[in-house]
């Protein structure tokens, strides 16, 4: 699983105060913080960028690529055209536009920034009626979407598509619905990336059960076939996870989506919250805030 760090993030105080500012040091610190965690890409999330947003994002792309080199390569995030337009003609290699919704108005507009520069794109399957409701909404989208980036000269090579992560405390269906989502990708779009923001299955919970969300989702995401995934640069173990470190825990999260017998008593604690989180995100059982105590 290749990774995009997250944390070069406005709603980060520090990184939103030096955006704010055009403040380098905090900048230059988070990125090299990442390059060293290993990270594939950065994601550089400047928000809705309503003012100042093309010479905020020309200055946070060059800041860091001039610290840290042009790899590993910027992920760019806002949905100010124009800002995301500034910091495609200043990044040095392939970037990654993150993201361009399935919406006619936004996707006429941004693809051919995505073929101007060159860059990948992330295909967000966010319709003119928001979340879809399942996987064949989801494949409706994805096929309006990329058709048309298609039909502009982007290739499937290019495309990550983003099928959604929303929260298990407040919409656990959708997770199984990504997981059958996933599985259909490949064969409806062969050569197709995917990736998705992670971290969003665990926004709601409490913080010290964040990180065990994010890495159980994660293995189930990527045996459905996922590329990538936007997550927390400082998961140590997410990212051992991600680079194929931890096969005991791969093991026992597929034990669980197969339906096997586990025998929780031959378990560490560590593999035993595994399971009972792989429980909770299949619908297996209720989620609570206590689940791992139960």
């Amino acid at each position: 699983m290749l990774l995009i760090g997250e944390n070069l993030n406005v709603i980060n105080k520090v990184i939103g105060k030096a955006f704010k500012e055009k403040d380098p040091r905090p900048i230059v610190e988070e990125a090299k913080r990442q390059k060293g965690k290993g990270m594939d890409w950065i994601d550089i999330n400047l928000g809705p960028a309503r003012k100042g947003g093309p010479e905020l994002m020309e200055f946070v792309v060059k800041t860091v690529q001039e610290a840290i080199g042009d790899t590993p390569p910027l992920c760019l995030d806002t949905s100010n055209i124009e800002a995301m337009e500034a910091g495609l003609s200043a990044h040095k290699g392939k970037a990654i536009i993150n993201s361009i919704m399935a919406r006619t108005e936004r996707y006429e507009k941004m693809i051919p920034l995505a073929v101007k520069y060159k860059a990948n794109m992330i295909a967000l399957m966010w319709g003119p009626e928001g979340l879809p409701r399942d996987e064949n909404e989801r494949g409706a989208l994805a096929a309006e979407l990329i058709y048309a980036a298609n039909e502009a000269g982007v290739p499937n090579e290019d495309i990550f598509v983003d099928g959604i992560v929303t929260p298990v405390n407040i919409q656990q269906p959708q997770l199984m619905s990504l997981l059958s989502f996933q599985e259909m990708l490949q064969d409806m779009f062969p050569g197709i990336k995917s990736t998705c923001g992670l971290s969003n299955i665990s926004n709601g919970p409490p913080d010290h059960l964040r990180p065990i969300l994010n890495q159980t989702y994660m293995v189930m995401l990527e045996r459905k076939g996922m590329y990538s995934c936007i997550a927390d640069a400082y998961d140590d173990k997410l990212k051992a996870i991600a680079r194929g470190e931890r096969p005991d825990v791969v093991e026992v999260i597929h034990k669980i989506m197969d339906g096997e017998p586990v025998d929780m008593g031959s378990l560490s604690k560590e593999l035993q919250d595994h399971v009972k989180t792989a429980r909770v995100i299949l619908g297996h059982t209720l989620y609570s805030d206590s689940w791992l105590e139960l």
